[in-house]
């Protein structure tokens, strides 16, 4: 799996965000993208994964798997995001949550592997449990889950630790980089904190002139 952007850039009339770049991210690659609050690093995700706000659009080309997907709808798409907040469904049980996304199959099936996918993150015996019982951290890793349980190509994180307290962000860092390296998923990490970027991975800064510039 891979991730390649070609000549992509976000802009809106009268104004380019983001100054064209190119940029390949290989399988098991996480690759960071720094700058500060409102730089554009939301707006970057949102062009790749296809949910881009109006007046706001893209140009360029993006490719997964060699497959240009550029145009594709976004559930076309097979990209996984992970953000600030958890963004569970509060009328779906945790077990619910993490089956939804998931591909079709014996509902039985379904549950089972979500059981197994919470007990490798701590969490065995919580399918029943609603969501806002859940600690920021177990929040997180549940939706850590369900976004890898639906098999993304690959995998966008929009600042997945900035509200967690800094024992628990580390600890949930290493877990989130371990998981996406181990199944080879490549990935694209936007941050204002430095200590974020994974040890040896690739950092890029977006500048305010809109350029993306490799630190």
């Amino acid at each position: 799996m891979s991730l390649e952007l070609r000549n992509f850039s976000v802009q809106m009339p009268g104004n380019i965000l983001l100054q064209p770049f190119s940029l390949a991210v290989a399988a098991g690659e996480i690759v960071t993208i720094m700058g500060a609050s409102g730089i554009g690093k939301t707006s970057l995700l949102s062009g790749i994964a296809g949910d881009l706000s109006r007046p706001l659009s893209v140009t360029g080309k993006i490719l997964l798997e060699g497959k240009d997907i550029t145009h594709l709808r976004p559930e076309q798409r097979r990209i996984g995001r992970l953000f600030q907040d958890d963004m569970l469904f509060p009328h779906l049980t945790v077990g619910e949550n993490l089956i939804f996304g998931m591909a079709r199959g014996p509902k039985a099936e379904r549950l089972a592997k979500a059981a197994g996918a919470l007990a490798s993150v701590d969490l065995a015996g919580f399918e029943n449990r609603a969501p806002h019982t859940l600690s920021g951290g177990q929040g997180q890793r549940v939706a850590l889950m369900r976004m890898l349980l639906a098999e993304p190509s690959c995998v966008l994180l929009d600042e997945p630790f900035s509200k967690l307290d800094q024992a628990l962000r580390v600890s949930m860092r290493e877990l989130v980089y371990e998981q996406l390296v181990a199944r080879a998923v490549p990935t694209l990490l936007v941050t204002h904190d430095a200590a974020d970027a994974p040890e040896g991975g690739r950092i890029y800064e977006i500048t305010n002139a809109g350029e993306l510039r490799h630190v």
